[in-house]
């Protein structure tokens, strides 16, 4: 439980650090957006991961609806977790394996940008070699 609870921790920073790259004439309550998108419901890991790639070209206004969908959705979610608490808990328990899910998207994008990087430097390096 311990190692889900860090893992959780890694993505919510690193999600975090995302959502921090909105433009800066947007403002945002960037605790309460990621807060507002890890616990949704609805979406799924491929939705939240292009919410968090569009953050840097997302407008006030996209932000602000955003932010209302989702604080809409969280208050639909809780009376529906009134009638039916063990469908709610499913859809808690997917979302927590799916947020995981998030990092690894990005750390094997991450990964790939860096081998991408790294092949790039050896190219450069062969053309220098050649006089190229």
């Amino acid at each position: 439980m311990q190692e889900i609870n860090l893992s959780e921790q890694e993505v919510d920073a690193l999600i975090l650090s995302l959502i921090e790259k909105h433009s800066d004439e947007v403002e945002v309550d960037e605790k309460n957006f990621l807060d507002l998108l890890k616990f949704s419901l609805s979406l799924n890991t491929m939705e939240k991961k292009r919410v968090v790639d569009a953050v840097p070209t997302l407008s006030q206004f996209q932000f602000d609806e955003l932010t209302k969908v989702f604080s809409e959705e969280r208050e639909k979610f809780r009376e529906l977790a009134k009638e039916h608490p063990e469908d709610i808990k499913k859809l808690v328990a997917k979302q927590q394996k799916e947020w995981i899910e998030l990092w690894d998207l990005y750390k094997i994008e991450l990964e790939s940008k860096a081998k991408e990087n790294e092949n790039q430097s050896k190219i450069d390096d062969i053309k220098s070699s050649l006089g190229l």
